[in-house]
């Protein structure tokens, strides 16, 4: 990971980015990172601001020897990765909320947003898209998000460096990518369990066409996020289609 190097002072998205590469042979492992992103975007289409120098915002180019259908786990594993790099360097302890947003303190650090392209069966590519705030102040955030965002700086025990924070995150993405290659995701998805601060708790699910509330009890085997609903109705919840706020 990262043995491939795309630096850029400041690009639309890194994950536009990516793609156009991954469409032109660009080869596993490729690290686009940028010191900023005009247009950087969230899941379901949302924006995602990302201040110069101010944190990681990049995108890695995965060419994994997986099948089309387990594609959306990464997604879960790069929760992972993520989480366990920015609580080793950092020393905090940061939760990840399903999917694959970080929470630290509560507030919301790293926003991570996979992408693939596949056809007939096979998986070209997943772009693994991650913002990760590292050294913003309150003044930094849009107003909008001043109290729901959070950064390293202001809550780590120790002192880091974002290049720091960046190797850590892409050797655990390597390993992990190994072992999902190799063993399955059995274990990745376990290592989220223990990490995440969803499940048990209740949650409102806001979907296209209803919204409703439940208790978030697991994730299957494909990383869909299982929840009861106060009928006592189980569904399976996919994570493309869905925003799960908590519920008070």
């Amino acid at each position: 990971m990262g043995r491939s190097l795309c630096c850029q002072e400041s690009v639309e998205s890194t994950n536009n980015l990516a793609k156009q590469l991954a469409k032109q042979n660009a080869p596993h492992g490729l690290l686009i990172i940028s010191e900023e992103q005009t247009g950087g975007k969230g899941r379901i289409g949302r924006g995602w601001a990302s201040p110069k120098s101010k944190g990681l915002w990049l995108s890695v180019l995965l060419r994994p020897n997986l099948l089309p259908q387990d594609a959306p786990k990464s997604t879960l594993l790069a929760a992972v990765a993520v989480c366990q790099a920015v609580n080793t360097v950092a020393g905090v302890q940061a939760k990840i909320k399903w999917p694959n947003d970080i929470l630290l303190n509560g507030k919301k650090l790293v926003g991570i947003l996979s992408e693939m392209g596949a056809e007939y069966g096979k998986l070209n590519y997943v772009v693994i898209g991650i913002g990760l705030n590292t050294n913003a102040e309150r003044q930094d955030f849009p107003t909008d998000v001043q109290d729901i965002a959070i950064s390293l700086h202001q809550a780590a025990t120790k002192e880091f460096s974002r290049d720091e924070v960046l190797a850590e995150i892409l050797w655990q993405m390597e390993k992990l990518v190994e072992e999902a290659e190799t063993k399955g995701f059995a274990s990745i998805l376990e290592q989220w369990r223990k990490m995440n601060c969803t499940t048990g708790n209740k949650v409102k699910v806001i979907a296209q066409d209803e919204t409703y509330l439940g208790k978030a009890l697991d994730i299957d085997e494909t990383g869909m996020l299982i929840v009861e609903r106060e009928n006592g109705v189980i569904d399976k919840v996919v994570a493309g289609d869905v925003s799960i706020r908590y519920a008070e």
